[in-house]
């Protein structure tokens, strides 16, 4: 059944021709959407974060990842204390702020 389709068929002397290209270029393909549309923009808002927690001073008014509001007070490598109001201080890790807020807004 399957002899008379490759007989007829003008490439049926050449099992394997063009398998590997055309098993690769989809690879290739899929590869560079995956990297354009994820990895980049991933990389690139990783590094915004890194520059923004690296910037951070004393003074400066955070939210952090749980949304509490707050002004820094001490900084250290890993740690920040941030006064909540007149009297509460918290301590969290420099990873738990998710941004600064600008003081116009």
């Amino acid at each position: 059944m399957f002899q008379q389709f490759y007989a007829a068929t003008p490439t049926a002397g050449a099992p394997g021709t063009g398998g590997l290209l055309s098993f690769i270029l989809p690879l290739v393909i899929m590869f560079a959407v995956f990297y354009f549309l994820l990895i980049r923009p991933q990389k690139k808002k990783q590094q915004t974060r890194n520059t923004m927690l690296n910037a951070l001073q004393k003074g400066d008014k955070i939210v952090t990842i749980g949304g509490l509001h707050g002004t820094i007070v001490e900084l250290t490598d890993d740690t920040v204390v941030i006064r909540v109001n007149d009297v509460t201080k918290m301590t969290f890790d420099r990873n738990a702020i998710s941004h600064r807020v600008d003081e116009k807004a």
